[in-house]
């Protein structure tokens, strides 16, 4: 069955529609430093702040978006906090999936009934521009979804929360919604979490990848991409397979100290303007040996871009049998080799960029040996 098809059968019988991302929380350690990174090398928009000054007393978080985007991102202020004890043990790090719903009572409701974990009870939020409720069940590592009803709110983001306008200019970069998140997840646990998201929140298996799928001379991982019924949102989970080295995974799980959100696929509408922008205000992308572009186009067949620009930029393409993609990795954006981004555009095509997965992950491993942990 095609990823399409397989989408419209999972429309027929999905139990919980999901209306997207509503946003993406990080507990990292100093919020208005990140904010100032996000704002001037991404372009996000700082929007929204809580903290101090609104009556919040353990964490400050700062609310930025781009287009569909939103990010939050949360610093602990004491010491003895579980935000504060979240990153001293997985530094910088999503702790949220936010996912929008009609019914945030019913979305916590029906997947705790099928044999999720509670993470927050239905919760009524108010302010003098309306309510929210919210919800929440755990997932994987220390990552959490939250169930976000907002269909009765007005404010800027959520109730506790002001409107926030940065002193500089914000200039955007072009990125306009998640496309995917990637967790990365423990040996033997892929086939776990396949199951939790297809028994607890109906999403369907649309792809599969095997060590021979994914693999280069030293390290090998696994990858089976989940998609809820719509298709609008999609999490490929990963999982370490047996290697001559350590994989990409195992680092991850080293570091982050357990499982959580390996990467978040961005969407553009042009992606070499979008990576030039990234690149001239200081975002590092893993780069791929100039030869990958010499039989580029005998590969994929014809395409609209300049292949000049793309060597240029290093930016990977690959097609299936709906069309194309264009797609390039951040290396990490912390200190820890932990979480990056990925930026990419489609042109129909609805996979993952499998013929690509050779070249990004020699890359990796090249950024890898110059950490000592390949």
């Amino acid at each position: 069955m095609t990823t399409s098809a397989a989408i419209a059968e999972k429309k027929k019988v999905d139990f919980l529609p999901l209306k997207g991302t509503d946003y993406v929380e990080f507990y990292v350690g100093n919020a208005k430093q990140a904010t100032h990174y996000y704002q001037t090398a991404f372009g996000f928009e700082p929007i929204a702040y809580a903290g101090l000054e609104t009556g919040r007393r353990d964490a400050a978080s700062y609310v930025l978006q781009q287009n569909k985007i939103r990010l939050v991102l949360t610093a602990p202020l004491t010491a003895d906090s579980e935000i504060a004890e979240h990153h001293k043990k997985h530094g910088d790090g999503v702790r949220v999936i936010a996912l929008e719903v009609d019914d945030a009572t019913y979305a916590f409701e029906e997947t705790v009934r099928r044999g999720a974990r509670p993470f927050m009870p239905p919760t009524v939020e108010s302010d003098e521009y309306g309510q929210v409720v919210r919800s929440g069940i755990h997932i994987y590592g220390d990552t959490v979804h939250i169930f976000v009803e907002r269909k009765n709110y007005h404010g800027v983001f959520l109730p506790g929360y002001r409107p926030y306008r940065s002193l500089i200019p914000t200039i955007p970069t072009g990125l306009k919604y998640v496309d995917h998140m990637v967790g990365n997840v423990g040996w033997n646990e892929m086939n776990i979490w396949v199951r939790f998201y297809e028994e607890v929140m109906g999403f369907q298996n649309i792809l599969s990848f095997d060590d021979k799928d994914i693999s280069t001379e030293y390290s090998a991982l696994m990858s089976k991409v989940m998609s809820n019924g719509n298709g609008w949102i999609k999490f490929p989970i990963n999982e370490p397979a047996r290697g001559k080295k350590k994989s990409q995974v195992e680092e991850y799980l080293d570091f982050y100290n357990g499982q959580g959100v390996q990467h978040i696929a961005c969407a553009t509408d042009n992606i070499i303007e979008t990576v030039r922008q990234l690149r001239s205000r200081g975002v590092d992308f893993l780069s791929v040996p100039s030869t990958y572009y010499d039989a580029l186009l005998d590969r994929v067949g014809k395409i609209d871009e300049d292949v000049a620009a793309l060597r240029e930029l290093g930016i990977l393409v690959d097609r299936d049998d709906e069309g194309y993609l264009l797609q390039i990795f951040t290396k990490p954006v912390e200190d820890r080799p932990t979480l990056f981004y990925e930026i990419i555009q489609r042109k129909g095509a609805r996979s993952f960029g499998k013929g690509n997965f050779k070249a990004l992950f020699e890359a990796i491993e090249r950024e890898q040996m110059l950490r000592g942990t390949l």
